[in-house]
């Protein structure tokens, strides 16, 4: 085991030792990338080719780019530490955290997307509410996109700081510049189609970590053996000691496991995120749209191994991982790893694969950024009713000041120790609120116009409120960050929903006409698409997809619930 030198930044005991045949690698990948957004710039004429890729893309590759998209930095640095931290409790993200959501994403909400003809998440609540529902959203989402960009950032960082032995200001500067770059030439084709590349690259990169991992701790069964021994049994099953008022490792029973977990935060994350949406949106035809999340809850059934396991081996190989005073965060799991298993070569494939999957996040965040920023608040708010060209022109404009803004905030993620339970704090502010409304919005006819905008005011700040004043001020005491999250999530629900319905008592709903294709049980032109050819096949049915994804997942739970 090397030495790792104490200090505050990575890159003092920590420099990949990485030689010629790594970096040839590397600069192969950077050569494609800039290869692929090229190719993509002929295909951009107007702004829904920029914006949405001229909704013409099939659904394998709309499918891959939705998981890989999702696979950002944050996912692979921040699941391998919540692993390290929290032990198998980390398959609940993958299992009741994801895989229900998207299927729900897939089967009931994607034809009021699709069908609505929406660009955006705002743009939805903007025909089914009215304009200050509208303006709010977008600005909150334009400003989460900005915060989130910066967490995929600051991750880029890191593993380059590792790499090159930067100081970590220069690194986040350069990587910014070079997502900016791909992004403005090719704008969302370019972003996908390189996904689809990242989530091979990505997948390149964690397999031989997990199996050489797996070989230096003796197998599962050494692993699992030291684990016993240095964090208890709990650390290995997915629901031990999570009775009510039982203590476990992650600070959370059962039931805000389930709620604010399994339906508040992955709910408001899968089906209104719109990093995650315009994957979708972007696929040829409905019947596309409808597969590309179901397609995508395959592979991220399998995915929660390869960043699960090296997170345990850390906590085995690491013992001080997390500690105080050691200088290891366990957001440096991965990298530690690097350092320690991998001959050069493959060294190179996982250092491109970590850098593919920060800037696979980051382009997510900010041409979603860019989508949400010209059509929903410039080209409805400010300047209005230009020809196409010039909002073309400033969506990459715009491009270049989201990645300058997420600079800045990719410093204000460098305080945080586990840079996914900064991911889940930002999700309880900003998504849940818009679920709610959403959510409401969509079953429920008689929600008023008003009732979204004061929902969405309400959701926020109690959220906040939870966050800030009772579990930071010890009000109640909640024995970690992410089991403050999970509560979070769902007192901004609660509250989000209380203030609709009573609004909406009080207040003047909206007339049935215009409530067509944007409520449930109502009808617009565009639902009633029939499958394309060949989509009637068996195997691409939605309904089988689904249910499959669902009963797979339950059936993967089994071995670490007894």
């Amino acid at each position: 085991m090397h030495h790792l030198a104490d200090g505050p930044y990575l890159a003092d005991g920590l420099r990949l030792p990485t030689n010629g045949l790594d970096y040839t690698i590397l600069a192969i990948y950077f050569a494609v990338v800039l290869g692929i957004g090229f190719a993509a710039r002929a295909s951009v004429r107007t702004s829904l080719d920029f914006f949405l890729s001229g909704r013409s893309l099939p659904a394998w590759v709309t499918g891959l780019a939705f998981v890989a998209a999702n696979l950002g930095a944050t996912e692979i640095l921040g699941m391998a530490a919540t692993g390290a931290q929290y032990g198998v409790a980390v398959v609940h993200w993958y299992w009741i955290g994801a895989i229900p959501a998207m299927v729900f994403l897939g089967l009931v909400m994607m034809p009021f997307y699709y069908g609505s003809k929406v660009r955006s998440v705002p743009e939805f609540l903007l025909q089914r509410f009215d304009r200050p529902a509208h303006l709010l959203s977008s600005v909150l989402f334009a400003f989460a996109a900005i915060l989130i960009a910066g967490v995929n950032l600051y991750a880029l960082s890191i593993v380059v700081e590792a790499l090159l032995g930067w100081p970590q200001w220069v690194s986040i500067v350069v990587a910014g510049f070079f997502v900016l770059a791909y992004i403005t030439v090719g704008g969302l084709s370019s972003a996908i189609y390189n996904e689809v590349l990242q989530f091979f690259v990505i997948l390149a990169a964690l397999i031989p970590l997990t199996v050489l991992g797996l070989k230096r701790v003796g197998g599962w069964d050494g692993l699992t053996g030291s684990l016993e021994k240095s964090h208890g049994s709990d650390f290995l099953s997915a629901w031990g000691g999570t009775g009510i008022g039982d203590a476990n490792p992650l600070g959370a029973n059962w039931l805000t496991i389930v709620l604010g977990l399994g339906f508040v935060l992955s709910f408001g994350y899968w089906t209104t995120n719109f990093a995650e949406v315009q994957r979708a949106l972007s696929a040829k035809n409905l019947s596309a749209a409808k597969r590309t999340p179901l397609i995508a809850a395959f592979p991220k059934i399998f995915i929660v191994f390869v960043v699960m396991i090296p997170g345990l081996v850390a906590a085995v190989l690491v013992p001080k991982i997390g500690t105080a005073g050691s200088g290891l965060t366990y957001n440096d799991a991965i990298p530690l790893l690097m350092q320690e298993l991998l001959p050069n070569g493959v060294l190179g494939i996982a250092v491109t694969g970590l850098l593919a999957a920060f800037m696979a996040g980051m382009a997510a965040n900010v041409s979603s950024f860019n989508t949400v920023f010209t059509a929903d608040i410039w080209a409805k708010y400010v300047v209005r009713d230009r020809d196409d060209t010039y909002y073309l022109r400033f969506g990459r404009i715009v491009t270049a000041v989201g990645v300058l803004a997420s600079i800045g905030t990719a410093f204000l993620a460098a305080s945080f120790s586990n840079i996914m339970g900064y991911l889940q704090t930002l999700f309880s502010f900003f998504n849940v609120p818009m679920f709610v409304v959403f959510i409401i919005g969509m079953f429920w006819k008689r929600a008023s116009v008003k009732s979204g905008f004061w929902g969405l005011v309400a959701g926020t700040v109690a959220a906040m409120v939870n966050y800030f004043v009772v579990y930071k001020q010890g009000v109640i005491a909640i024995p970690t960050d992410q089991g403050a999250n999970f509560v979070s999530a769902i007192v901004g629900f609660v509250a989000g929903a209380v203030v609709m319905v009573a609004v909406t008592l009080f207040t003047a709903p909206k007339p049935e006409a215009q409530l067509a294709g944007l409520v449930y049980g109502t009808r617009s032109p565009g639902m009633e698409e029939a499958p394309s050819e060949g989509d009637d096949a068996w195997y691409r049915r939605p309904a089988l997809l689904g249910w499959g994804a669902v009963l797979l997942a339950a059936a993967c739970y089994l071995p670490y619930s007894f």
